[in-house]
């Protein structure tokens, strides 16, 4: 997984894929987070089901976690404000 750590912030990629029996992470695809969501790729949606999944799992508000690119694609840019790489993998599980 490819983490971009800048002052305060970390960037990372997400593979999403929608409509799955439950939201989890699924491993990794290609050098992004694999994360299934329950929610439908519609009226933005899935976009909030994950960013509120990942704040939670992160443990940092939501207004911490940002979409930075990809809102209508299935990878997605993520950053997260108030993180190291080290507490981002610590907390992935990685």
């Amino acid at each position: 997984m490819e983490i971009k750590e800048t002052k305060g912030n970390v960037e990372f990629s997400v593979r999403v894929v929608p409509r799955a029996s439950k939201t989890e992470i699924a491993g990794e695809i290609g050098g992004a987070v694999k994360v299934r969501v329950a929610s439908p790729p519609v009226d933005g949606a899935a976009n909030e089901e994950l960013v509120k999944f990942l704040a939670k799992k992160l443990g940092v508000a939501r207004s911490d976690v940002g979409l930075i690119s990809g809102t209508a694609s299935r990878t997605k840019t993520i950053r997260v404000y108030g993180l190291t790489a080290r507490q981002l993998l610590d907390a992935l599980g990685r």
